[in-house]
């Protein structure tokens, strides 16, 4: 088996990084094409964001136990929200830290 390389491990976190905005930014990601069905439920939108936080955790773990620096990829307040581990209403509501000057994903 080959190695994972920092590199591939970095490309994989920013994917996840950008699933889990276009997740809170209720743009349609691969979610929505596993489960179309889900479209009609209420509970649909907060399900996808807990989903691509939690793969967005789980490469941060990867990168940790690797020793990858991963924190290069978010803001200093992201990284927080990361480490923490929760995702509470504060990081949906601050990810992009203020309304003016939102980043949000194409």
């Amino acid at each position: 088996m080959a190695k994972l390389s920092a590199e591939y491990l970095l490309t994989k976190l920013s994917d996840a990084k950008t699933h889990f905005e276009r997740a809170l930014d209720c743009k349609h990601t691969e979610f929505d094409d596993l489960y179309p069905y889900m479209i009609e439920h209420p509970q649909f939108f907060w399900y996808k964001r807990y989903v691509a936080w939690s793969e967005l955790l789980t490469i941060v773990k990867l990168s940790e136990e690797l020793e990858i620096d991963w924190k290069g990829n978010f803001t200093e307040k992201q990284a927080e929200y990361v480490e923490s581990r929760v995702m509470s209403s504060r990081v949906l509501d601050e990810w992009y830290e203020t309304n003016d000057s939102k980043e949000h994903v194409s």
